[in-house]
């Protein structure tokens, strides 16, 4: 009784300090700090966007076709960043398109590091011919160029929202895969889990109660790179007209819808082209923090 009371108050002690401890790191990066304020205001918009956004992202105002941002001639405080081809108000579809990108980036974060992150267990625990035919079904995957292999994936399964999706998750599996097996072979060898083992903790225990918590680390940095991978990525596809078609007003889409239009309507262009720039750069900008605070040997005396 007594130990498991020591044990949860060391655990209670512990945790403040380690969150000291990680956010002295990430706050010496001054660029991951002002990446993570910028990703924080992006989700704020993403989740409030209907009650931020001037205006509807689909509806069309037939007397203001390609009207210009409100700063130019022509333009008007009623479409601030001006509208597209057809009449819709290009702020509010940036606003709803912010949406859209993040919830990209989380639903491929999550597919391709819960099966990338099981496989990648499997291959670590199982060795012998299970661990080769694992590995190399991941080199086969990692030698296609990654937008390419999304490409043919959409191109098969039909251009869609939800299947470039899945193809860009597909293609970001192999890095949770190599990176889960190499931090297992590392940690199996330890003496925690051998001890494990001889207190009798089965195979599954073993892999998710004792070593995968101790991998957990550079798992969490590479979530946060494949997030901004996943948007790019799906912003391509989008341009290209496999991700998410028209009228969704995702930022690749709004891209490829405005291609006719570059020289005659810059902002219908420059500003879905900036939201992906921006987004983007904040996003890795903190993975690069989170490297620095959750990577051992990156972090200073």
């Amino acid at each position: 009784m007594n130990t498991s009371l020591t044990d949860s108050a060391a655990t209670d002690v512990q945790a403040p300090g380690r969150f000291r401890e990680f956010w002295f790191y990430f706050s010496e990066n001054r660029g991951a700090v002002v990446g993570m304020v910028i990703t924080v205001l992006l989700i704020l918009v993403a989740l409030f966007a209907d009650f931020i956004a001037p205006h509807s992202a689909t509806e069309q105002y037939r007397d203001h076709f390609l009207q210009p941002p409100f700063w130019q001639e022509g333009g008007s405080t009623e479409f601030l960043l001006g509208t597209d081809a057809v009449g819709r108000d290009l702020l509010s579809r940036l606003i709803h398109g912010t949406r859209y990108s993040f919830m990209i980036g989380a639903m491929v974060v999550l597919v391709a590091a819960s099966g990338g992150i099981l496989l990648g267990l499997i291959a670590g625990f199982a060795r012998g011919w299970v661990d080769t035919i694992i590995m190399r079904i991941m080199d086969v995957i990692l030698a296609v160029p990654s937008l390419l292999l999304a490409l043919v994936m959409v191109a098969i399964l039909g251009p869609s929202l939800m299947n470039a999706m899945l193809a860009i998750a597909i293609v970001l599996q192999p890095h949770y895969v190599r990176l889960t097996r190499a931090s297992v072979l590392a940690e199996r060898t330890k003496d925690y889990v051998t001890s494990a083992k001889v207190a009798g903790a089965g195979p599954f225990r073993l892999m998710f109660v004792t070593v995968l918590p101790n991998c957990l680390a550079p798992i969490i940095v590479q979530a946060a790179l494949s997030f901004s991978s996943a948007i790019l990525d799906a912003a391509a596809l989008g341009f290209l007209g496999m991700g998410a078609q028209p009228p969704t007003p995702e930022w690749g889409t709004m891209l490829s819808e405005a291609r006719e239009f570059i020289l005659r309507a810059w902002w219908v262009v420059t500003f879905p082209g900036l939201a992906i720039l921006i987004t983007v750069l904040a996003i890795n900008l903190m993975g690069d923090g989170l490297r620095d605070a959750l990577d051992p040997k990156l972090k200073r005396s």
